[in-house]
């Protein structure tokens, strides 16, 4: 099932992506960046399901499918490049500083933010083309909630 939009992700020039494609590159980005610190915490899970009901207005069921496709979609997946390059394609600058907004909630979702996560975050930012002072702002929108 994935190695078709796999094989698409890592095409030397892929075509835009439509939104099936879209939600699943996101929560599989969403699904690495809580992976990073090797504790994938049952509350940083809640919020990739949370930020996939809200960006895609998902029930509590369908955004648990997804979620758990992107798991094993990200299992798969060779690199975040890829996926980042395919959003940043995909997705307007002030749609992707809510995707930057998303995966801030996650990294903070666990209360603990660790040099491996913001090393993630930094290089996932500069990837989808959002600015460091963006994504500082997104972070501190999301530490206020």
């Amino acid at each position: 099932m994935f190695q078709d939009f796999l094989r698409r992700l890592t095409a030397p020039a892929p075509a835009p992506m439509n939104e099936i494609d879209s939600c699943l590159a996101l929560g599989a980005l969403l699904v690495r960046v809580a992976r990073t610190d090797g504790d994938y915490a049952q509350v940083e899970i809640q919020q990739i399901d949370q930020a996939l009901m809200t960006r895609y207005s998902l029930s509590a069921s369908e955004a648990a499918s997804l979620r758990a496709e992107c798991e094993e979609l990200e299992a798969q997946a060779p690199d975040t490049v890829r996926f980042t390059r395919a959003i940043k394609e995909a997705v307007s600058y002030e749609n992707r500083l809510s995707v930057i907004e998303a995966l801030w909630s996650v990294v903070m979702a666990d209360g603990v933010r660790d040099d491996e996560e913001d090393s993630m975050m930094r290089m996932t930012a500069s990837l989808l083309g959002v600015s460091d002072q963006d994504s500082h702002s997104a972070r501190i929108k999301v530490s206020a909630k």
